[in-house]
């Protein structure tokens, strides 16, 4: 893998999935979930998001199509991580325009 190329959105949905089953087998907190699925998706390169799992065991792939009620609570956990990511965007604008 040359850590030098552009990450594609594949690349960040595959990361924050490989976080969520981190998550759910209680090797990340919820906290540390938020942080580096916020990071996800301002990562650039395949590099960025390797950094993001360096300290994580390698998990085999789940079998596609396997579980359709996972994958949907995949779906809605990532629509929390960029809900939350977008919360903690306004209230940094929120705070440095108070100023």
């Amino acid at each position: 893998m040359d850590v030098e190329l552009r990450a594609s959105d594949d690349d960040r949905n595959r990361v924050v999935a490989e976080l969520h089953r981190h998550t759910a087998a209680g090797r990340l907190t919820l906290d540390e979930f938020s942080d580096r699925a916020g990071a996800v998706w301002t990562a650039r390169t395949l590099g960025d998001l390797a950094a993001l799992t360096r300290d994580l065991p390698t998990l085999p792939d789940p079998a596609v199509g396997s579980d359709p009620v996972g994958h949907g609570r995949r779906e809605l956990l990532m629509l929390f991580a960029a809900a939350a990511f977008t919360l903690l965007l306004l209230g940094a604008f929120l705070a440095v325009t108070r100023n």
